[in-house]
């Protein structure tokens, strides 16, 4: 049996997205190679939203449901019964497959929480789970949290190419060797591919043949770029009751500050995901469930916008670090680059703290998602000339410490 010591040692949130600010400063005086390089900070960790705000609407939703009063403060667990209908409808049709509002679908405080709760119903003590790498760095870290053993299956992402690389036959060994848990993100994270249908196809096939139930994070899947097609698991033939799909507003609608996310899918499994909520959270927050009516509702030509804004800060970056000769696939969709860093003459985590104090660059290793030590994870919703030069430093910071 894990120790609850050993348990909260899996987390390990130091290294995690956000938390870059948190860590102590180092004297560099011995190792600094050159003086600090001027620009404007940039934190590559998560999304401004600043540069790329939110519906004004939003805050007018989310004043809405303040003026509501207690019947918004104190809805069910699982969230009020309107919006979940109003969302259920937008996800169905976004997906291809019927969402049941009532039995099948949960508001949560984020999609962080929808997927917390999401394992929590699904693994248990010494039960095998399969997870991708690279892939978000949650992932394993709640399996081992709840004492599950990964089964690790590689995305071989590079080069591009129509699909993602996901290894199919590690999949199926996988789960022939006794996964019953599949966890994965589609558009990945941290390299924004996305998973072909055939990919996906062959996913539900195996998940069938198996039994093993399914947790699909799709938290980008609506900022797909140029020609990118989507395919949804849940209208891939999979038994509705072996999929829990994972969605929110947080990140493309920059609505992070809401803490909001939806969970959607089998009802036995979100019913155990409510009675978990109901102890840890109660709910996503009463009055913030309101904002989740401006979801799905932007304006004509809003995404249109968002994602053009987003393809041309990607664009951009790719030419940076294709040019220095960095390994790095093309983002499909979603936010994410994940270039591979030539041989460094020092330690990859070494490497992102002097990102940070000589550069003013803050970036997430690589190695948060997976065996990558040469690696690191840009979330490029970004002010666009800010990121721009902001890679430009990276590479110029490469070449400081190359080996």
């Amino acid at each position: 049996m894990i120790g609850v010591l050993e348990k909260f040692k899996a987390l390990a949130v130091d290294d995690a997205p956000g938390q870059e600010g948190r860590q102590a400063a180092v004297d560099l005086s011995s190792i600094r190679r050159g003086d600090p390089l001027p620009g404007r900070p940039v934190d590559f960790s998560h999304g401004d939203v600043d540069a790329h705000p939110p519906l004004p609407e939003a805050q007018a939703a989310f004043a809405a449901g303040l003026a509501a009063g207690g019947s918004q403060a104190y809805t069910e667990y699982r969230g009020a019964l309107s919006i979940r209908d109003e969302v259920a409808d937008h996800l169905a049709d976004f997906t291809g497959a019927s969402v049941d509002a009532v039995d099948g679908l949960l508001l949560t405080p984020g999609t962080q929480g929808a997927l917390f709760l999401a394992i929590a119903a699904t693994v248990g003590s010494g039960d095998k789970v399969a997870i991708v790498q690279p892939d978000y760095f949650a992932n394993r870290k709640l399996t081992a949290f709840f004492g599950g053993q990964m089964s690790p299956v590689p995305l071989e992402y590079l080069p591009d190419g129509p699909d993602a690389g996901l290894d199919l036959w590690a999949l199926r060994a996988a789960f022939e060797n006794g996964a019953k848990v599949f966890l994965f993100s589609n558009p990945n994270n941290p390299t924004g591919v996305v998973y072909s249908a055939s990919e996906i196809a062959s996913i539900a096939r195996l998940a069938t043949e198996f039994g093993v139930t399914v947790i699909a994070d799709q938290l980008y899947s609506r900022l797909q770029y140029s020609g990118q097609t989507f395919t949804h698991l849940r209208s891939a033939g999979m038994p509705a009751e072996q999929i829990v799909t994972i969605m929110g507003p947080s990140k493309t609608e920059s609505l992070s500050g809401y803490r909001l996310g939806v969970a959607f899918g089998a009802s036995d499994i979100i019913a155990r995901m409510e009675q978990l909520q109901a102890i840890v959270s109660l709910r996503a927050a009463g009055y913030n469930q309101a904002v989740l009516r401006t979801w799905f509702n932007e304006p004509d030509g809003w995404m249109a916008a968002r994602v053009t804004a987003h393809e041309a800060i990607r664009d951009d970056l790719l030419r940076v670090f294709r040019g220095a000769g960095f390994a790095t696939r093309i983002p499909q969709a979603g936010s994410y680059l994940f270039p591979t860093l030539p041989d460094l003459a020092v330690d990859l985590r070494s490497f992102v703290r002097f990102l940070r104090e000589q550069a003013g660059v803050v970036v997430t290793p690589g190695t948060e998602f997976g065996p990558h030590p040469n690696s690191i994870r840009l979330n490029y919703s970004q002010d666009h000339l800010a990121a721009v030069a902001a890679a430009q430093r990276i590479v110029q910071m490469v070449d400081r410490y190359r080996a």
